[in-house]
């Protein structure tokens, strides 16, 4: 009896191969395949894995554990991820901060109607930071959470700025204030604004007569991406893009500042340095199908954060396991 997790990967971009890769380093898992809008004969995946068009999907209701999405933020995953938590176990790595709990709310209606498991903005920021975001409270209630990211290429960022009208191509950088991470390490608990902490930088390739002004003001000014930051935008040769901006590294820091007692400070910091984004994304995103897949088997239906999930369900180890060897 085969009782490996059988995983559907939803959109095929950088995030899908990703978890496509993290597929296989998991000896409890198995891909059923690749579900993409494009025309599958253009799609190239890797040696043996299955792709499907998408309105294939509601063929494999019976055969897909957990339904891995990779799409983007900004438009797929708020429409996709309701739709698809009303027929499989779900997991999506939705990042606009502002809006996760009406993300939550839209996808927890459907998947608690569906009885299906759905578990929203995994990853590591949000995901892995926000866990260490409540592990820095909890412990140190007295004091100040600062979470900084870069300097790194973000997908969600890069995503809305390629879907605006009059740009074919482009990539965003975030890139840290160092000076206001190293008032935050010496202990002082600095008041910082948004934009005191990090600076965002756009690459942006034009479509053939697109006004390149009206361009710019339309990064600078969206909201909840660009709008509260200093935004500085480049504009590019498709060949300039493809030359130096195919590598996706990104990373950050979550510090947590506090007082145990009048005498004494205590700083905690947590790191990620990435050279692949999208690659350790769907590492994050694999390890939390897992959870998934054991949450819906133990009936815990509707959506779900990472806040929700135990980190023994993130394992393949068993709890004994994890009990004699990592506790």
């Amino acid at each position: 009896m085969n009782d490996k997790i059988r995983i559907g990967i939803a959109g095929y971009g950088n995030l899908g191969r990703g978890v496509e890769a993290a597929i296989a380093k998991n000896s409890d898992m198995e891909l059923v395949g690749v579900f993409t809008r494009r025309d599958p004969q253009t799609v190239s995946a890797a040696a043996g894995t299955a792709v499907f068009p998408w309105s294939a999907l509601a063929d494999h209701r019976d055969t897909i554990d957990v339904l891995v999405l990779c799409g983007g933020s900004k438009s797929d995953l708020p429409v996709q991820s309701p739709e698809l938590a009303a027929s499989f176990n779900i997991v999506d790595s939705y990042d606009t901060h502002a809006r996760i709990p009406e993300h939550f709310a839209a996808v927890d209606a459907a998947a608690a109607e569906a009885g299906t498991t759905a578990l929203i903005s995994a990853g590591w920021d949000p995901g892995l930071f926000s866990l260490n975001r409540v592990f820095g409270e909890a412990v140190l209630p007295d004091g100040e959470t600062y979470t900084f990211w870069g300097r790194g290429l973000s997908q969600g960022h890069s995503d809305a700025i390629r879907r605006l009208d009059g740009v074919a191509g482009g990539v965003q950088y975030t890139l840290p204030v160092e000076a206001a991470i190293e008032q935050v390490r010496s202990g002082i608990r600095p008041a910082l604004s948004t934009r005191e902490k990090h600076t965002r930088e756009c690459f942006v390739v034009l479509e053939d007569g697109a006004d390149a002004e009206a361009v710019r003001e339309a990064i600078v000014t969206m909201p909840d991406y660009f709008a509260d930051y200093d935004t500085t935008v480049h504009f590019i040769s498709a060949e300039e893009l493809a030359r130096d901006h195919a590598a996706m590294p990104h990373g950050g820091f979550v510090i947590r500042s506090g007082n145990t007692s009048a005498e004494h400070s205590q700083v905690v910091e947590y790191r990620l340095a990435l050279d692949s984004n999208p690659e350790f994304t769907s590492s994050v995103l694999v390890a939390y199908a897992r959870a998934v897949h054991r949450l819906a088997a133990a009936g815990q239906h509707g959506a779900k954060t990472v806040f929700d999930v135990p980190p023994g369900l993130l394992s393949p180890r068993s709890p004994e396991e994890l009990r004699a060897e990592l506790l």
